[in-house]
């Protein structure tokens, strides 16, 4: 709140300052856009690693360098400028260097954040250090697949805001969605539909900066091998639900973010003795065994709960197991235990 009070101060401070000298309401609607466009410019600014640090002090000193230019030969005079008023003279100047100073430093973040400088600068690196992937956490890029993209949770958590940096979508990716789009199969053809939405909604999320990129890898024909090649010329990571190329990448060295992990990572844990409740919905495949799921889908087998099919019981766990592929939860009813406790 602190910040945004300093925020405030300067855009009337700035309005006052160009209204006094001329007590012209236009000039001080010029200081007030003109410290606006300031202000938003350095919220828009997140300088946080050393590829922005660099670009930001090269634009603001290019920045600077054209604004005294501008300075001397923009002709003070007119309507809007007293050549005999030193403190006009020294506000107009302040509001022309600073401004375009700013202008610049913006623009040169923003030009540091595309793929191809981003690449330059990680290529550079590595004919430094001999590390390619060194500044893979570095430059934020995330390349969407097309198992990813049609199973759509990408949305979802890129809308909570645990997934930053900009969202790579190569063409040739585009393009196998909308084989699967055009699909005779109504199942597939469904899916890739659903994938076209999930970009979408991508692009207009105000969460994540997504980019499409028309660059190909004419010499390869897999997919795969393509977003492979794709990650490791752009030192990007994978963002994917796909098993085998989560492990075709891994041993290439490219780094992978796995949605299925990912899920299964953030799943409570249950012990041995604790009681959840669970609605039972078939039969199990052992004698008496009564099946269920939790509300993120976990599996509960519950022994002795065939009567129980249709009710949500309190169970007692008696043991988890932990997959590949999730979690699976043995329990047992709480009501059996409190009897066999009673009789015992």
């Amino acid at each position: 709140m602190q910040i945004w009070g300093v925020r405030f101060v300067f855009i009337i401070a700035s309005a006052v300052a160009c209204y006094l000298p001329q007590t012209s309401i236009s000039t001080g609607f010029v200081g007030f856009a003109i410290a606006c466009i300031l202000v938003a410019g350095e919220i828009s600014l997140q300088v946080t690693q050393l590829r922005k640090i660099v670009a930001c002090i090269i634009g603001l000193a290019l920045g600077l360098i054209v604004s005294l230019g501008v300075y001397q030969l923009l002709p003070l005079s007119g309507p809007f400028f007293n050549p005999r008023d030193e403190l006009w003279e020294t506000i107009s100047k302040f509001l022309i260097v600073i401004g375009i100073g700013y202008v610049g430093m913006i623009c040169a973040y923003y030009i540091s954040e595309s793929p191809n400088v981003v690449r330059m600068f990680n290529s550079y690196r590595y004919t430094q250090t001999g590390t390619p992937f060194a500044t893979n956490d570095a430059n934020g890029f995330k390349i969407l697949d097309t198992s990813v993209i049609i199973d759509g949770r990408i949305l979802e958590i890129c809308e909570t805001q645990f997934i930053d940096g900009t969202l790579l979508i190569p063409r040739f990716v585009l393009n196998e969605l909308q084989h699967i789009a055009d699909s005779a199969d109504i199942l597939r053809k469904n899916k890739g539909r659903r994938g076209f939405d999930i970009l979408r909604s991508l692009q207009n999320s105000p969460y994540i900066a997504v980019e499409i990129i028309e660059e190909d890898v004419p010499h390869l024909t897999e997919v795969d091998a393509k977003l492979v090649h794709f990650a490791q010329k752009h030192f990007a990571k994978i963002l994917t639900n796909d098993l085998n190329l989560n492990k075709v990448a891994e041993l290439q060295g490219v780094k992978v973010l796995n949605i299925n992990e990912l899920a299964n990572a953030i799943r409570p844990i249950v012990v041995a003795g604790e009681i959840i409740q669970v609605h039972l919905q078939k039969i199990g495949k052992e004698p008496n065994q009564g099946v269920g799921y939790l509300d993120d889908g976990t599996m509960v087998i519950v022994e002795d709960g065939k009567d129980n099919i249709g009710q949500t019981l309190d169970v007692v766990v008696t043991q988890m197991l932990r997959t590949s592929t999730g979690q699976m939860i043995f329990a047992r009813n709480s009501d059996s235990i409190d009897l066999e406790d009673h009789v015992g």
